[in-house]
Parts: structure tokens; C-alpha cells; sequence
């Protein structure tokens, strides 16, 4: 059995942006908030130091600066942690960037409780919904290496405002390289007929050991990634809802405003089922070790076995 690959989706970023400008992404510059170790962008500025641009502690100022370069023909990635790119520049992003549809790529890195010891103030559970509100902002969040680089690409290669979101953490890694991300399309990680567990981000890898676990125990759970929260794909959502007749949804974000909202709010219009969403219940986090953690807070593989099962009976 080939041994798993552990990667953090922010150095899959990293990776990603040098890519794209060796194999020829000449309008491709990018930019940080003095955070280039730590959003891993220090990869493409050591191969590619006249087109990076670290603007300093001032995101909001560094949103503007993006913007302002799309408008020349370039395609600026403007990179900080998400509480910072999502949080404190909110009004430059909507403004600068989502008011006037500008071709700029938003990489947030460090977000979610898996930040761990920075504690509540880093720990970003809000971007979703922060991102999701700009008319017109297209919202990624990659599972694994293989999905954030391909995501990247595809952001590049894509006509408008797009936000992408990291993890410090390190993700096992799942996809092998025949896999093709596609923004606006989910996938159907494996095949189930008694629930469907939609997922995205690191929560991908534990809704599958759940569904290992689950079928171990008699009960088939089609497990299903979203990446793409924004646009979501409907069609996926309803016609898996309608095979299993039950949905989870499972997302390191705060349950309000995020994957799960916007599932239950495609299914209550178009295909009414119960659902139950997994996520940070309305509270802020706290310091502690990333995968301690994930488990207190229900983001793991034992818990969304146990909510499965409660959900079902």
C-alpha cells in the first residue's frame, strides 16, 4: 500500500504560482502583506523576485494596489491570511474589486480553526460568508495538493474576481493527477445510497474516513467534494439529495453563511430534504494544537460518523 502524502494547501499555492509563470503566465505578478514565508508566496518570489510585490502590513492598501494593476492587463494574486484578505480589506475587495468585476485572485492562507495556536483572532470562520456576499465573487476552497494547484491554474485562467482559500495544516492527499478541477463543478468521491456528506477543504479527507467507518457499519454514504462554494453546483446537489433523501454538509467555517448555507438553500427551493450541517456552531475559537482542536470543535471523522448515524435514526 503506497504510503499517504501529507501537503499543506498554502504551499500548494506557493507551488502554483511558480508553475504558472514557468510554463508562461507573463501578466502574472503577485502580491503580499508581509506574510511571503507564511502564504508560502516566498516560492515564486525567489524564482520571480521583480514580479512579486510585498506592500507590507496593509492589506486593504494592497486590495487597491491589485486592482489597480488588473486594469493594466496583469493578473494580480493578492495573498495574506484570510482573516486579513477576507476580514480587514472587506471593503477594498467589495469596492476596488467585486463593484467593478476586476480580473484579481484573492489567496487566503491560515484560515479556519485549524490555525491552532494563533487562536481566535487568526482563526477565520467567516470568509465564506464574507466572499460569498460580493455579487459576482467566485469562492474556492481546495481538499487536497493535487485539487489547490489545479485550482490556482484554473483562477488564472478564469475572467473575474475569485477567492481561494488555504489551510496551514497539513491534508493527506487523495487525488492523483489524472484529476481535472473545473470551477463550478463538484465530485462524487465515492458512490452512496443511504446519505450524502458534502464536503470541502481539509473536511473532505474525514468525510471519507467516515464513510469508511459508516460502511463498515451497514450504512452507505455518498460522499461528495465541493470545492467550488460559489457557484455551487446545483445540479450535483439535487440529484445526489434525491438519490439518498438526506444531506450533511461538513465545512471548517462557521455554519452561518458558508458550504452549508448555501446547500440548504439550493435544496429548499428546488429539492426539500433534511439536512444537517457540520460545522463551528456561532462561537469563536481558541488557541490549542490544530488537530485537538478540529475534535473539539466536531470537525472530525469520528464526529461526523456519530452525527451521521444520530441523523439517520
Amino acid at each position: 500500500m503506497a504510503e499517504i502524502k501529507y501537503v499543506a494547501t498554502r504551499d500548494s499555492y506557493g507551488t502554483a504560482l511558480k508553475e504558472l509563470a514557468q510554463q508562461g503566465a507573463d501578466n502574472l505578478v503577485v502580491l503580499d502583506a508581509d506574510l511571503s514565508a507564511a502564504t508560502k508566496t516566498g516560492i515564486f518570489k525567489k524564482e520571480f523576485p521583480k514580479r512579486h510585490i510585498n506592500c507590507g502590513i496593509a492589506e486593504s492598501n494592497m486590495m487597491s494596489i491589485a486592482a489597480g494593476l488588473s486594469t493594466m492587463g496583469l493578473v494580480p494574486f493578492a495573498s495574506s491570511f484570510a482573516m486579513f484578505a477576507a476580514g480587514r480589506a472587506f471593503e477594498q475587495v467589495r469596492n476596488s474589486i467585486g463593484y467593478p468585476h476586476l480580473n484579481v485572485k484573492i489567496g487566503a492562507t491560515h484560515a479556519g480553526i485549524s490555525v491552532g495556536e494563533d487562536g481566535a483572532s487568526h482563526q477565520c470562520c467567516e470568509d465564506f460568508a464574507l466572499m460569498r456576499s460580493i455579487p459576482g465573487m467566485t469562492v474556492i476552497c481546495p481538499a487536497d495538493d493535487v485539487e489547490a494547484k489545479q485550482a490556482v491554474k484554473a483562477a488564472y485562467n478564469y475572467e473575474g474576481p475569485v477567492y481561494l482559500r488555504f489551510g496551514r495544516l497539513a491534508v493527506p492527499v487523495f487525488h492523483d493527477e489524472s484529476y481535472k478541477f473545473e470551477i463550478g463543478k463538484g465530485e462524487v468521491i465515492r458512490e452512496g445510497s443511504d446519505v450524502t456528506v458534502i464536503a470541502n477543504g481539509l473536511m473532505v479527507a474525514e468525510a471519507i474516513e467516515a464513510g469508511k467507518a459508516l460502511e463498515a457499519k451497514g450504512i452507505s454514504a455518498e460522499i461528495i467534494n465541493i470545492a467550488t462554494i460559489k457557484p455551487l453546483d446545483e445540479e450535483l446537489v439535487i440529484a445526489s439529495a434525491k438519490k439518498t433523501g438526506r444531506v450533511v454538509t461538513v465545512e471548517e467555517h462557521n455554519i452561518i453563511g458558508g458550504l452549508g448555507e448555501a446547500v440548504c438553500s439550493c435544496l429548499s427551493e428546488k429539492c426539500p430534504v433534511p439536512v444537517k450541517r457540520i460545522g463551528v456552531n456561532d462561537v469563536f475559537g481558541h488557541s490549542g494544537p490544530a488537530k485537538d482542536l478540529l475534535k473539539q470543535f466536531g470537525l472530525s471523522a469520528e464526529n461526523i460518523e456519530k452525527t451521521v448515524i444520530d441523523f439517520i435514526k
